[in-house]
């Protein structure tokens, strides 16, 4: 995939990101950059920019933000540990999307749905608070 004049690999944004694993297809990934959830050197990219060894990505998937360095280039998706070894995560990144899921997850905590269908009574109540947004 390298020419004899350009020694360092280069390869599209969008099959490097399938190859690190960070969206299940190539398609998601190109929807990803075209959206603009991935950011190349602080700069919004297109699909076919070619990533560099040394690159730097802010990358948003599912509502975590990714800081990275690209520390390799791969045009072929492997296992896990390999992926991750295409890249370099920032300290800082990391602990941010470790706070963000502690935050979500003690909100989740909160909440126990019921254990079984709401009777008759349960179901008057259900309907009457339903009732004071219509007003």
């Amino acid at each position: 995939m390298t020419s004899a004049h350009d020694p360092a690999p280069r390869i599209r944004l969008d099959i490097w990101l399938w190859a690190a694993r960070f969206y299940r297809t190539r398609a998601l990934a190109r929807q990803a950059v075209d959206t603009g959830k991935v950011e190349v050197d602080g700069q919004r990219a297109k699909p076919a920019r070619p990533v560099r060894v040394g690159d730097t990505m802010r990358i948003e998937r599912s509502g975590e933000i990714f800081e990275i360095q690209v520390r390799d280039v791969s045009d072929v998706r492997g296992p896990a540990t390999v992926a991750q070894g295409l890249y370099l995560e920032s300290e800082a990144s990391r602990t941010r999307r470790e706070a963000a899921r502690e935050l979500a997850r003690a909100g989740r905590n909160g909440y126990r749905p019921p254990e079984t269908k709401p009777d008759k009574r349960a179901r008057r109540l259900i309907r009457a608070l339903g009732d004071i947004d219509a007003s």
